[in-house]
């Protein structure tokens, strides 16, 4: 029996073979050729590890060094405003009582003459005209005269001291409101740079651990220097909060003048005050409860421990801790006690 067989296949006339497949698979070829390159493209560009925390606290210690200066020049502004607000009442209270005095003065005067131009002589000025005798009657009208000029002489005195202290008393509002404004400048720089140092401390993980203690303090120390040291390092692990004083939270100077406040002690809340408040001794001299400052420019300053360690309110993000004093270029040592 005859095999059937199908006729060959013939292809609509004006066409070509499967066009439309034959583009397709180009797509495909160009698109796997294309994926390769891209991928090939990202095996060879360079991988961006996230920073570590170390290199985000190296950062923000960086930060810090242009922030912790401006803190304590508000601090020196805040201090200095603080002793001329002072200046400025005690001013007032002395005007005061002069003003007083020259307002009397200045009434006698005026009730001396409304009584002898306005209304004739007075009683006491009648007696004394009917009673002198005709030969002393200039005199004692030139007595009355005297008496007049030197309620003058008390006024002129009065007027003279009070603008004296008025004077003194411009001077210190204008410094005042001069001072306020450099208060406000420099509370934004200080918030523009903080901005900052936030924006970096988020990124370093969250911890609780609490800083180690404070050492046992060997030697001679005094007595006030001794209440500093155990004043300070009973502040270990409180945060670091600019302009702060305690008892809960510090900056540097706050944690210095907190500490010996406790031993009786007077500093100003501003590290180049301090700086002044105490007698320089060398490296060699250096004994625990000693003053010891950093940078040029006196930004920071820490309590000394001895053995090249102190106790001290860092930075934001950084709690009052122990820390080597080599961690930064060190400025020198001030004796306070």
């Amino acid at each position: 029996m005859p095999v059937a067989t199908m006729p060959p296949h013939r292809h609509a006339p004006g066409r070509s073979a499967r066009p439309g497949g034959l583009r397709r698979a180009a797509h495909r070829l160009l698109t796997l050729v294309a994926a390769v390159a891209v991928g090939a493209g990202m095996l060879s560009a360079p991988a961006y590890a996230e920073p570590t925390v170390d290199e985000i606290d190296a950062q923000i210690d960086k930060q810090w060094e242009k922030l912790e200066p401006t803190i304590e020049q508000y601090n020196k502004v805040r201090a200095q405003l603080k002793v001329n607000r002072q200046k400025s009442v005690a001013l007032q209270k002395k005007i005061e009582p002069l003003a007083l005095q020259s307002e009397l003065a200045v009434a006698r005067v005026g009730d001396l003459a409304s009584r002898y131009y306005i209304e004739g002589p007075s009683q006491d000025i009648g007696a004394l005209l009917v009673s002198a005798k005709p030969d002393t009657l200039t005199e004692q009208l030139t007595i009355l005269d005297r008496l007049a000029k030197q309620e003058r002489k008390e006024v002129e005195g009065v007027l003279k001291v009070r603008e004296k202290y008025d004077v003194e008393k411009q001077k210190l509002d204008t410094l005042i409101a001069t001072q306020e404004k450099q208060q406000a400048d420099l509370a934004t720089k200080k918030k523009q740079i903080d901005a900052e140092i936030k924006r970096l401390t988020k990124m370093l993980p969250v911890t609780s651990i609490r800083p180690a203690g404070c050492p046992k303090i060997d030697g001679v120390v005094s007595g006030a220097a001794r209440t500093a040291i155990n004043t300070a390092c009973a502040q270990v692990g409180d945060p670091y909060v600019w302009g702060a004083t305690g008892p809960n939270s510090f900056d540097c100077s706050g944690l210095t003048q907190y500490a010996y406040k406790a031993a009786g002690i007077s500093l100003t809340h501003f590290t180049g005050a301090q700086w002044n408040e105490g007698r320089k001794v060398s490296r060699s001299e250096a004994r625990p409860g000693d003053l010891v400052f950093f940078g040029s420019d006196l930004h920071h300053v820490g309590l000394y421990l001895g053995n090249g360690l102190m106790v001290h309110a860092p930075r934001t993000g950084k709690p009052v801790q122990v820390s080597s004093i080599s961690t930064q270029p060190l400025a020198g040592f001030v004796r306070v006690t």
